[in-house]
């Protein structure tokens, strides 16, 4: 009876456990349940989603997902992480996700059509995989959707017309697969240049629609009865007369030579010229909007030229780049090249181009203009109304702009090394979200040259080892800027500051830093302005990315993508421990060779704590 009894009161706590975790699945967890689904369906060699706990309540304490105030899943971050197989339809139940990246996997099948029920997304990036099947006519319901990357699959069928009617796209990339068909015109489809259609044999791309012709101005012909109205209406068409000559020669000439349309139009001539989505704006149109670049509008200045802050005539905000390159004859096909490359680099923590200028004595880039200026404005510079960016700002600085420029090594084709990382170079927008400012302008501006090797550019305390020495410069030589950026982040010091002098102590922070971890002095280490508001194992970990990214050896640097995965938990505390052994190795070699060498130890363990954190030198 006993045994009896006890079986049944086993089996009622069986039922009511299994009803529990069933209403937790039915009120709390199907995001949760999406996402683990799609786990199911992956394989992950790197066990990138080893936190992924199908049994907690909410996906939100998983590694690369992103939640918001009411714990709703609005990003998922699985770029460049080698998985396989394919994607499921319960992904159409994350209805807040934002953001869905998986590009650079190895992800076969088809594009769920469920996709079509993420009306919040802005971004999707399922490139370079390996998916198959048509694109989704749903994909048309994503009317917030921005940037569309498809590329590098092997999709086929044509492209869905639904496709065309989303006013909100800026980005679309549907190049490199087995595309059929012909490209829509109509809709937001017209912004696209072919780039974004190549490499799909069987595609048709069909050319620019003609520009419809402007609308009669009618105050003009209310008062054509007059005499006065007479005089102005006959001024008006012999000006229509004078400038019709020039737009037709433009267009014929277009027609003519599609691939060399880069001329210096007057905006009254044509206001609106493209490159894509790249707006071609007038020399005197950017001098109205600085005030003919007064020096009261100087937002910074530095190797590249001068910024100066501009206000559109529709009342618009925008940051133009002076560049002060030395002028040639010739050379502006491969500027005009260059620019279109920076263009296509379009990511949420990269400085977006919205346009240029170009003239026979001046090069212009044009920007949205950045509230919140740079890293090292508010580091250092900031006015004492405003407040210090608190810790956990900094880190999101440190996420973004590694995120950023990750993106430019591994994403953009040709690969671009930014050349000059650091604080200043790291703007924040509205919301301090970081934005990678100034990436190809090293490349712009030695559009010239034709060999491997280019002047040094950069700035001192910021520039890697190898590349003073050689001027050679690599994705690793970015990581090394990167680094220092976030020893600038972590002290609010500069990279380089002869005041330092007057302490007897390093004028290059690197190797302030490092003579402070000798000594054990952390606290000294962390900017006062924190007035001790920040988390130690946080700091810690900061710093041992930082002194990972700024090795003397580049070989022996991480790539950014290992960097974003190290600031988001996954792989920081093996690499470092790893970076410790060889440490040991070389310590015992050189005191061998050299008895006199001093240089800081963590102990046997490999446990690092604040008093034992060490660095590479």
């Amino acid at each position: 009876m006993d045994r009896t009894l006890h079986l049944i009161s086993a089996s009622a706590l069986l039922w009511i456990i299994l009803g529990f975790y069933n209403l937790s699945s039915v009120y709390g967890n199907a995001e949760g349940d999406a996402l683990n689904a799609l786990k199911t369906q992956l394989t992950d060699p790197n066990n990138v989603l080893q936190s992924w706990d199908p049994t907690l309540v909410n996906p939100c304490t998983w590694f690369h997902v992103t939640c918001n105030g009411v714990n709703s899943v609005t990003r998922v971050d699985l770029g460049n992480a080698d998985l396989s197989g394919q994607l499921v339809p319960q992904l159409g139940q994350l209805t807040n996700l934002q953001y869905l990246e998986l590009y650079s996997n190895n992800i076969t099948g088809k594009i769920p059509s469920e996709l079509g029920n993420l009306t919040s997304l802005v971004s999707l990036d399922l490139y370079l995989n390996r998916l198959d099947g048509i694109i989704p006519d749903t994909l048309g319901n994503l009317k917030k959707l921005r940037f569309l990357r498809l590329n590098n699959n092997t999709l086929t069928g044509t492209i869905p017309n639904s496709l065309t009617t989303i006013d909100s796209l800026q980005v679309l990339d549907l190049s490199t697969n087995h595309l059929s068909g012909t490209v829509p015109v109509n809709g937001s489809f017209s912004l696209f240049t072919p780039i974004s259609f190549n490499n799909n044999p069987n595609l048709t791309v069909p050319p620019p629609a003609p520009q419809a012709p402007a609308p009669p101005n009618s105050q003009s012909a209310s008062v054509a009865n007059s005499a006065t109205g007479a005089i102005a209406g006959g001024v008006a068409a012999g000006a229509a007369l004078l400038f019709a000559g020039p737009a037709i020669a433009l267009a014929w000439w277009r027609r003519r030579k599609p691939q060399d349309h880069f001329f210096d139009v007057p905006a009254e001539e044509d206001p609106e010229v493209h490159l894509g989505q790249l707006k071609r704006f007038s020399l005197r149109e950017l001098q109205v909007a600085t005030d003919h670049f007064s020096n009261r509008n100087i937002l910074g200045r530095g190797g590249f030229g001068k910024v100066y802050k501009g206000r559109l005539a529709d009342g618009g905000l925008v940051a133009v780049k002076r560049l002060k390159e030395e002028r040639t004859q010739g050379g502006e096909l491969q500027f005009q090249t260059e620019v279109e490359m920076i263009s296509m680099a379009v990511h949420r923590n990269l400085l977006r181009l919205r346009g240029f200028c170009m003239t026979p004595t001046e090069r212009l880039l044009v920007y949205p203009y950045m509230a919140n200026g740079s890293v090292a404005s508010c580091l250092r510079d900031r006015p004492p109304t405003q407040a210090a960016l608190d810790w956990p700002v900094r880190q999101r600085i440190a996420l973004g702009s590694a995120r950023g420029l990750a993106y430019l090594h591994d994403h953009c084709d040709p690969k671009i090394i930014h050349r000059d990382v650091k604080a200043a170079n790291i703007l924040l927008d509205e919301e301090f979200e970081a934005v990678v400012g100034d990436f190809g302008l090293a490349k712009l501006m030695d559009y010239k040259d034709t060999h491997v090797t280019t002047a040094v550019r950069g700035t001192i305390g910021h520039i890697a080892p190898e590349y003073l020495s050689t001027g050679k410069s690599s994705e690793k030589t970015d990581v090394f800027g990167y680094g220092v950026m976030l020893l600038e982040l972590i002290t609010g010091q500069r990279a380089f500051d002869l005041a330092r002098l007057a302490n007897d102590d390093e004028v290059m922070l690197l190797d302030w830093v490092k003579g402070l971890l000798r000594d054990k002095k952390l606290e000294t280490l962390v900017d006062a302005d924190l007035e001790g508001n920040y988390v130690d194992d946080e700091v810690e970990q900061l710093i041992q990315v930082a002194l990972l990214c700024t090795q003397s050896t580049a070989l022996e640097r991480p790539k950014m993508s290992e960097v974003v995965r190290m600031l988001e938990g996954d792989g920081l505390a093996e690499r470092w421990e790893e970076w410790q052994k060889e440490e040991i190795f070389r310590q015992d070699f050189n005191h061998t060779h050299n008895p006199n060498i001093d240089w800081i130890m963590a102990d046997s363990n490999y446990n690092v704590s604040n008093d034992q954190l060490s660095g590479p030198r």
